[in-house]
Protein backbone atom coordinates (compact mmCIF):
# COMPACT_ATOMS: atom_id res chain seq x y z
CA UNK A 1 0.00 0.00 0.00
CA UNK A 2 2.85 2.35 0.79
CA UNK A 3 4.48 1.71 -2.61
CA UNK A 4 1.14 2.47 -4.32
CA UNK A 5 0.98 5.73 -2.41
CA UNK A 6 4.52 6.66 -3.51
CA UNK A 7 3.70 5.89 -7.17
CA UNK A 8 0.47 7.90 -6.96
CA UNK A 9 2.31 10.83 -5.40
CA UNK A 10 4.96 10.69 -8.13
CA UNK A 11 2.35 10.70 -10.91
CA UNK A 12 0.43 13.48 -9.17
CA UNK A 13 3.53 15.67 -8.85
CA UNK A 14 4.40 15.02 -12.50
CA UNK A 15 0.90 15.96 -13.71
CA UNK A 16 0.78 18.94 -11.38
CA UNK A 17 4.06 20.43 -12.64
CA UNK A 18 4.02 19.87 -16.42
CA UNK A 19 2.43 22.30 -18.84
CA UNK A 20 -0.85 20.49 -19.48
CA UNK A 21 -1.70 22.50 -22.60
CA UNK A 22 1.54 21.49 -24.33
CA UNK A 23 1.17 17.86 -23.20
CA UNK A 24 -2.43 17.62 -24.42
CA UNK A 25 -1.53 19.22 -27.74
CA UNK A 26 1.34 16.77 -28.29
CA UNK A 27 -1.00 13.90 -27.38
CA UNK A 28 -3.64 15.23 -29.79
CA UNK A 29 -1.12 15.33 -32.64
CA UNK A 30 -0.15 11.71 -31.91
CA UNK A 31 -3.83 10.66 -31.86
CA UNK A 32 -4.44 12.42 -35.19
CA UNK A 33 -1.41 10.62 -36.61
CA UNK A 34 -2.80 7.28 -35.40
CA UNK A 35 -6.18 7.99 -36.97
CA UNK A 36 -4.68 8.84 -40.34
CA UNK A 37 -2.36 5.84 -40.08
CA UNK A 38 -5.44 3.64 -39.63
CA UNK A 39 -7.25 5.02 -42.67
CA UNK A 40 -4.18 5.31 -44.92
CA UNK A 41 -2.28 2.06 -44.25
CA UNK A 42 -4.94 -0.65 -43.89
CA UNK A 43 -5.17 -1.07 -47.68
CA UNK A 44 -1.37 -1.08 -47.98
CA UNK A 45 -1.17 -3.88 -45.44
CA UNK A 46 -3.87 -5.84 -47.29
CA UNK A 47 -1.94 -5.57 -50.56
CA UNK A 48 1.50 -6.37 -49.13
CA UNK A 49 0.48 -9.09 -46.70
CA UNK A 50 -2.40 -10.46 -48.80
CA UNK A 51 -4.81 -10.22 -45.88
CA UNK A 52 -7.30 -7.82 -44.32
CA UNK A 53 -4.75 -6.59 -41.85
CA UNK A 54 -4.10 -3.53 -39.72
CA UNK A 55 -0.43 -4.46 -39.44
CA UNK A 56 0.96 -0.95 -40.04
CA UNK A 57 -1.59 0.67 -37.75
CA UNK A 58 -0.79 -1.63 -34.82
CA UNK A 59 2.93 -1.14 -35.42
CA UNK A 60 2.34 2.64 -35.41
CA UNK A 61 0.29 2.29 -32.20
CA UNK A 62 3.12 0.39 -30.49
CA UNK A 63 5.61 3.11 -31.40
CA UNK A 64 3.24 5.84 -30.17
CA UNK A 65 2.86 4.03 -26.84
CA UNK A 66 6.66 3.79 -26.62
CA UNK A 67 6.79 7.49 -27.51
CA UNK A 68 4.32 8.46 -24.76
CA UNK A 69 6.46 6.48 -22.30
CA UNK A 70 9.57 8.36 -23.45
CA UNK A 71 7.74 11.67 -23.05
CA UNK A 72 6.88 10.73 -19.47
CA UNK A 73 10.44 9.58 -18.71
CA UNK A 74 12.20 12.64 -20.12
CA UNK A 75 9.70 15.12 -18.69
CA UNK A 76 9.91 13.61 -15.18
CA UNK A 77 13.71 13.97 -14.86
CA UNK A 78 15.22 16.91 -13.02
CA UNK A 79 17.39 19.24 -15.11
CA UNK A 80 20.71 17.75 -13.95
CA UNK A 81 19.54 14.23 -14.81
CA UNK A 82 18.24 15.41 -18.18
CA UNK A 83 21.61 16.93 -19.13
CA UNK A 84 23.62 13.97 -17.81
CA UNK A 85 21.57 11.26 -19.56
CA UNK A 86 21.37 13.35 -22.74
CA UNK A 87 25.16 13.48 -22.98
CA UNK A 88 25.38 9.69 -22.57
CA UNK A 89 22.61 9.04 -25.12
CA UNK A 90 24.16 11.53 -27.53
CA UNK A 91 27.41 9.56 -27.67
CA UNK A 92 25.54 6.25 -27.97
CA UNK A 93 23.56 7.69 -30.91
CA UNK A 94 26.72 9.17 -32.44
CA UNK A 95 28.46 5.78 -32.32
CA UNK A 96 25.37 4.23 -33.97
CA UNK A 97 25.49 6.89 -36.69
CA UNK A 98 29.20 6.18 -37.21
CA UNK A 99 28.39 2.47 -37.66
CA UNK A 100 25.74 3.06 -40.34
CA UNK A 101 28.16 2.96 -43.33
CA UNK A 102 29.74 -0.21 -41.89
CA UNK A 103 26.78 -2.37 -40.82
CA UNK A 104 23.87 -0.29 -42.10
CA UNK A 105 20.98 -1.55 -44.23
CA UNK A 106 20.94 -0.19 -47.78
CA UNK A 107 17.56 0.90 -49.13
CA UNK A 108 17.23 2.50 -52.59
CA UNK A 109 20.93 3.31 -52.76
CA UNK A 110 21.22 4.87 -49.29
CA UNK A 111 22.51 3.47 -46.01
CA UNK A 112 20.60 5.27 -43.28
CA UNK A 113 19.33 2.46 -41.06
CA UNK A 114 20.65 -0.18 -38.69
CA UNK A 115 18.75 -3.39 -37.98
CA UNK A 116 18.77 -4.17 -34.25
CA UNK A 117 17.13 -7.31 -32.88
CA UNK A 118 14.97 -5.21 -30.53
CA UNK A 119 14.46 -2.27 -32.93
CA UNK A 120 14.34 -3.22 -36.63
CA UNK A 121 15.11 -0.53 -39.21
CA UNK A 122 16.44 2.00 -36.70
CA UNK A 123 17.65 5.40 -38.03
CA UNK A 124 20.34 6.75 -35.66
CA UNK A 125 20.16 10.39 -36.83
CA UNK A 126 16.53 10.64 -35.68
CA UNK A 127 17.48 9.77 -32.10
CA UNK A 128 20.65 11.88 -32.27
CA UNK A 129 18.90 15.17 -33.16
CA UNK A 130 17.21 15.92 -29.78
CA UNK A 131 20.41 15.22 -27.85
CA UNK A 132 22.48 17.21 -30.36
CA UNK A 133 20.44 20.29 -29.44
CA UNK A 134 21.22 19.78 -25.74
CA UNK A 135 24.93 19.20 -26.45
CA UNK A 136 25.18 22.33 -28.61
CA UNK A 137 23.35 24.43 -26.01
CA UNK A 138 25.71 23.07 -23.33
CA UNK A 139 28.77 23.98 -25.41
CA UNK A 140 27.48 27.48 -26.16
CA UNK A 141 26.42 28.26 -22.58
CA UNK A 142 28.83 26.39 -20.33
CA UNK A 143 32.13 27.32 -22.03
CA UNK A 144 32.74 30.84 -20.71
CA UNK A 145 36.51 31.25 -20.91
CA UNK A 146 36.95 31.53 -24.69
CA UNK A 147 34.12 32.66 -26.96
CA UNK A 148 35.91 31.63 -30.17
CA UNK A 149 36.73 28.19 -28.76
CA UNK A 150 33.08 27.27 -28.08
CA UNK A 151 32.07 28.21 -31.62
CA UNK A 152 34.94 26.18 -33.07
CA UNK A 153 33.92 23.17 -30.99
CA UNK A 154 30.32 23.45 -32.18
CA UNK A 155 31.48 23.83 -35.82
CA UNK A 156 33.71 20.75 -35.52
CA UNK A 157 30.87 18.70 -34.01
CA UNK A 158 28.26 19.69 -36.58
CA UNK A 159 30.77 19.18 -39.42
CA UNK A 160 31.58 15.66 -38.21
CA UNK A 161 27.89 14.73 -38.01
CA UNK A 162 27.20 16.32 -41.40
CA UNK A 163 30.00 14.32 -43.02
CA UNK A 164 28.56 11.09 -41.58
CA UNK A 165 25.15 12.02 -43.01
CA UNK A 166 26.59 13.00 -46.39
CA UNK A 167 28.31 9.60 -46.56
CA UNK A 168 24.94 7.80 -46.30
CA UNK A 169 23.93 9.97 -48.30
CA UNK A 170 21.17 11.97 -46.58
CA UNK A 171 21.24 15.61 -47.64
CA UNK A 172 17.80 16.35 -46.13
CA UNK A 173 18.87 15.47 -42.59
CA UNK A 174 22.22 17.21 -43.17
CA UNK A 175 20.47 20.48 -43.98
CA UNK A 176 18.14 20.00 -41.00
CA UNK A 177 20.91 19.60 -38.40
CA UNK A 178 22.90 22.49 -39.93
CA UNK A 179 19.78 24.66 -39.71
CA UNK A 180 19.30 23.79 -36.02
CA UNK A 181 22.96 24.56 -35.32
CA UNK A 182 22.64 27.90 -37.14
CA UNK A 183 19.54 28.82 -35.11
CA UNK A 184 21.34 28.04 -31.85
CA UNK A 185 24.55 29.94 -32.57
CA UNK A 186 22.60 32.89 -34.00
CA UNK A 187 20.45 32.99 -30.86
CA UNK A 188 23.55 32.73 -28.67
CA UNK A 189 24.79 36.05 -30.10
CA UNK A 190 27.38 35.23 -32.78
CA UNK A 191 28.40 38.00 -35.17
CA UNK A 192 26.06 37.91 -38.18
CA UNK A 193 28.94 38.26 -40.65
CA UNK A 194 30.71 35.22 -39.22
CA UNK A 195 27.47 33.24 -39.47
CA UNK A 196 27.01 34.39 -43.07
CA UNK A 197 30.57 33.35 -43.96
CA UNK A 198 29.99 29.89 -42.44
CA UNK A 199 26.71 29.58 -44.35
CA UNK A 200 28.37 30.48 -47.68
CA UNK A 201 31.20 28.00 -47.05
CA UNK A 202 28.72 25.22 -46.19
CA UNK A 203 26.52 25.97 -49.21
CA UNK A 204 29.59 25.97 -51.48
CA UNK A 205 30.73 22.58 -50.14
CA UNK A 206 27.28 21.02 -50.57
CA UNK A 207 27.00 22.46 -54.08
CA UNK A 208 30.38 20.99 -55.02
CA UNK A 209 29.41 17.56 -53.69
CA UNK A 210 26.07 17.55 -55.50
CA UNK A 211 27.50 18.74 -58.84
CA UNK A 212 30.84 16.94 -59.03
CA UNK A 213 30.66 13.81 -56.84
CA UNK A 214 28.98 10.87 -58.67
CA UNK A 215 27.53 9.47 -55.44
CA UNK A 216 25.16 12.47 -55.29
CA UNK A 217 23.87 12.25 -58.85
CA UNK A 218 20.39 11.35 -57.59
CA UNK A 219 20.20 14.64 -55.62
CA UNK A 220 21.32 16.57 -58.70
CA UNK A 221 18.58 14.80 -60.67
CA UNK A 222 15.94 15.75 -58.10
CA UNK A 223 16.99 19.39 -58.10
CA UNK A 224 17.09 19.66 -61.91
CA UNK A 225 13.75 17.86 -62.16
CA UNK A 226 12.28 20.24 -59.60
CA UNK A 227 13.17 23.28 -61.71
CA UNK A 228 12.52 21.58 -65.05
CA UNK A 229 9.59 19.19 -64.93
CA UNK A 230 10.37 17.79 -68.37
CA UNK A 231 13.62 16.16 -67.22
CA UNK A 232 13.64 12.64 -65.84
CA UNK A 233 11.27 10.73 -63.59
CA UNK A 234 12.07 12.42 -60.27
CA UNK A 235 8.81 14.37 -60.41
CA UNK A 236 6.53 11.33 -60.23
CA UNK A 237 5.97 11.33 -56.46
CA UNK A 238 5.64 15.09 -56.08
CA UNK A 239 3.36 15.32 -59.13
CA UNK A 240 1.06 12.64 -57.73
CA UNK A 241 1.10 14.37 -54.33
CA UNK A 242 0.04 17.75 -55.70
CA UNK A 243 -2.59 16.06 -57.89
CA UNK A 244 -4.02 14.40 -54.76
CA UNK A 245 -4.17 17.69 -52.88
CA UNK A 246 -5.91 19.33 -55.85
CA UNK A 247 -8.38 16.48 -56.34
CA UNK A 248 -9.27 16.45 -52.65
CA UNK A 249 -10.44 20.07 -52.75
CA UNK A 250 -11.59 21.80 -49.58
CA UNK A 251 -13.39 18.87 -47.93
CA UNK A 252 -11.79 15.78 -49.50
CA UNK A 253 -13.10 12.66 -51.19
CA UNK A 254 -13.92 10.84 -47.96
CA UNK A 255 -12.33 8.10 -45.86
CA UNK A 256 -10.80 5.36 -47.99
CA UNK A 257 -11.49 7.14 -51.28
CA UNK A 258 -7.95 8.42 -51.85
CA UNK A 259 -5.62 6.71 -54.32
CA UNK A 260 -2.24 8.32 -53.51
CA UNK A 261 -1.46 5.82 -50.74
CA UNK A 262 -1.56 3.00 -53.30
CA UNK A 263 0.27 4.86 -56.10
CA UNK A 264 3.27 6.36 -54.29
CA UNK A 265 5.74 4.31 -52.19
CA UNK A 266 5.97 5.37 -48.52
CA UNK A 267 3.04 7.78 -48.92
CA UNK A 268 2.09 7.22 -45.26
CA UNK A 269 5.50 8.59 -44.18
CA UNK A 270 6.90 11.13 -46.68
CA UNK A 271 3.55 12.22 -48.19
CA UNK A 272 1.11 11.90 -45.29
CA UNK A 273 -0.05 15.51 -45.76
CA UNK A 274 -1.10 14.73 -49.36
CA UNK A 275 -2.87 11.54 -48.24
CA UNK A 276 -4.79 13.50 -45.59
CA UNK A 277 -5.63 16.31 -48.01
CA UNK A 278 -6.96 13.91 -50.65
CA UNK A 279 -9.36 12.18 -48.29
CA UNK A 280 -10.22 14.97 -45.82
CA UNK A 281 -9.53 18.14 -47.78
CA UNK A 282 -7.40 21.25 -47.41
CA UNK A 283 -9.49 22.22 -44.36
CA UNK A 284 -8.02 19.27 -42.44
CA UNK A 285 -4.49 20.34 -43.41
CA UNK A 286 -5.16 23.89 -42.25
CA UNK A 287 -6.38 22.60 -38.88
CA UNK A 288 -3.26 20.42 -38.49
CA UNK A 289 -0.97 23.33 -39.35
CA UNK A 290 -2.91 25.47 -36.86
CA UNK A 291 -2.14 22.90 -34.14
CA UNK A 292 1.57 23.12 -34.98
CA UNK A 293 1.42 26.92 -34.85
CA UNK A 294 -0.32 26.82 -31.46
CA UNK A 295 2.36 24.44 -30.14
CA UNK A 296 5.12 26.75 -31.40
CA UNK A 297 3.39 29.79 -29.89
CA UNK A 298 2.99 28.11 -26.48
CA UNK A 299 6.65 27.08 -26.35
CA UNK A 300 7.89 30.53 -27.36
CA UNK A 301 5.57 32.07 -24.77
CA UNK A 302 7.32 29.93 -22.15
CA UNK A 303 10.72 30.97 -23.52
CA UNK A 304 9.83 34.64 -23.05
CA UNK A 305 9.54 34.09 -19.29
CA UNK A 306 12.67 31.92 -18.99
CA UNK A 307 15.81 33.43 -17.43
CA UNK A 308 18.23 30.52 -17.92
CA UNK A 309 20.11 30.93 -21.22
CA UNK A 310 20.77 27.21 -21.61
CA UNK A 311 17.11 26.33 -21.18
CA UNK A 312 16.19 29.06 -23.67
CA UNK A 313 18.57 27.66 -26.29
CA UNK A 314 17.35 24.08 -25.86
CA UNK A 315 13.71 25.11 -26.16
CA UNK A 316 14.42 27.29 -29.21
CA UNK A 317 16.41 24.50 -30.85
CA UNK A 318 13.76 21.85 -30.10
CA UNK A 319 10.79 23.83 -31.40
CA UNK A 320 12.83 25.08 -34.41
CA UNK A 321 13.63 21.47 -35.32
CA UNK A 322 9.94 20.54 -35.23
CA UNK A 323 9.01 23.68 -37.20
CA UNK A 324 11.67 23.19 -39.88
CA UNK A 325 10.92 19.49 -40.34
CA UNK A 326 7.19 20.19 -40.69
CA UNK A 327 7.92 23.03 -43.13
CA UNK A 328 10.12 20.81 -45.32
CA UNK A 329 7.53 18.01 -45.28
CA UNK A 330 4.67 20.30 -46.30
CA UNK A 331 6.90 22.13 -48.82
CA UNK A 332 7.81 18.88 -50.57
CA UNK A 333 4.14 17.85 -50.73
CA UNK A 334 3.11 21.10 -52.42
CA UNK A 335 6.23 21.26 -54.67
CA UNK A 336 7.90 24.19 -52.92
CA UNK A 337 10.99 22.02 -52.31
CA UNK A 338 12.60 19.04 -54.09
CA UNK A 339 11.84 15.58 -52.71
CA UNK A 340 13.79 14.94 -49.50
CA UNK A 341 12.04 12.04 -47.75
CA UNK A 342 11.24 14.07 -44.62
CA UNK A 343 8.57 12.83 -42.21
CA UNK A 344 5.96 15.04 -40.55
CA UNK A 345 6.61 15.22 -36.76
CA UNK A 346 4.03 13.39 -34.60
CA UNK A 347 1.85 12.33 -37.57
CA UNK A 348 3.96 10.32 -40.04
CA UNK A 349 4.31 6.55 -39.77
CA UNK A 350 7.83 5.48 -38.79
CA UNK A 351 9.34 4.23 -35.54
CA UNK A 352 12.54 6.31 -35.55
CA UNK A 353 10.65 9.51 -36.35
CA UNK A 354 8.07 8.91 -33.60
CA UNK A 355 10.80 8.18 -31.03
CA UNK A 356 12.69 11.33 -32.06
CA UNK A 357 9.67 13.63 -31.76
CA UNK A 358 8.68 11.96 -28.48
CA UNK A 359 12.10 12.70 -26.98
CA UNK A 360 11.79 16.30 -28.20
CA UNK A 361 8.32 16.49 -26.64
CA UNK A 362 9.67 15.13 -23.35
CA UNK A 363 12.52 17.65 -23.33
CA UNK A 364 10.12 20.53 -24.05
CA UNK A 365 7.75 19.42 -21.28
CA UNK A 366 10.69 19.00 -18.88
CA UNK A 367 12.00 22.52 -19.45
CA UNK A 368 8.58 24.21 -19.46
CA UNK A 369 7.20 22.56 -16.33
CA UNK A 370 6.46 24.56 -13.21
CA UNK A 371 9.55 25.19 -11.13
CA UNK A 372 9.38 23.73 -7.63
CA UNK A 373 10.57 26.19 -5.00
Amino acid sequence: MQSDSIVYKFYYQWWKNIDKSIFLLISLLFIIGLFFSLVSTSLIASDKLDTNSYFFFFKHLIYVLIGISLIFIFSSLNSDQLYKYSIILFFVSLISLFLVPIIGVEVKGSKRWIDLFFLPRFQPIEVLKPFLIIILATILCDIKSNILFKYLISIFLISFISLLLIAQPDIGQTLLVIFCWAVLIFTSGINIYILLAIFIASASLLSYLIIYVPKFDYIQGRIFSFFNRETGTHNFQSDKAIESITSGGFFGKGIGEGVLKNRVPEAHTDYIISVISEEFGVVAIMLILLLFLILIYMVFKKISFETNDKVKLILIGSISLILMQATIHVGVNIRLFPTTGMTLPFLSYGGSSIISTSILGGIILNLTKRKIT
